[in-house]
């Protein structure tokens, strides 16, 4: 199912969104000409009618767009791989001790090895989608990847391998 937006120019003061949601529900973000945006949550029976709202900065409105885009990413990636068509989808996290620590994901040679494509590295707050190979893999790195399940196990392992 799609989803449905609305846009609405509000002259003189910036530009409306709205997310309708599935059962009639409208949630607006507000850009303004300023630069803050706001968020609203309007009355189903009036849409211009705002029961509430949440003024945020350009940070603030950075920060909820990356937490929105990676729990969206994550379910798009989850609903692929949920293992019905042989296909998993597993996060992995790259270990301390890991043997490819502070270099490129291209030495890890995953997909040759292992039959398991990496699509995304979630660090911090960023994700790197599609990482290529030259991408330095850094501490705490959480590894997304797609294959089959005896793949996911070998890039587990092979992640895994301590340097010695």
């Amino acid at each position: 199912m799609g989803v449905r937006i609305e846009k609405i120019d509000l002259p003189g003061f910036g530009v409306r969104h709205d997310v309708v949601t599935q059962d009639g529900q409208h949630i607006g973000v507000l850009s303004f000409r300023d630069g803050h945006r706001e968020v609203a949550l309007y009355d189903p029976e009036d849409p211009d009618a705002i029961l509430g709202s949440v003024s945020l900065t350009g940070d603030e409105a950075s920060a909820l767009s990356d937490l929105l885009g990676h729990a969206a990413l994550l379910s798009q990636l989850s609903d692929l791989g949920n293992g019905t068509i042989g296909l998993f989808t597993e996060q992995l996290v790259l270990p301390s001790d890991s043997r490819f620590l502070d270099r490129p994901l291209g030495d890890t040679q995953a997909r040759t090895k292992t039959g398991v494509s990496i699509v995304a590295i979630l660090r911090g707050n960023d994700v790197i989608p599609s990482p290529t190979p030259a991408e330095v893999l850094r501490m705490d790195d959480l590894i997304v990847a797609v294959g089959t399940r005896e793949g996911l196990d070998k890039l587990d392992k092979l992640l895994a391998h301590s340097q010695v």
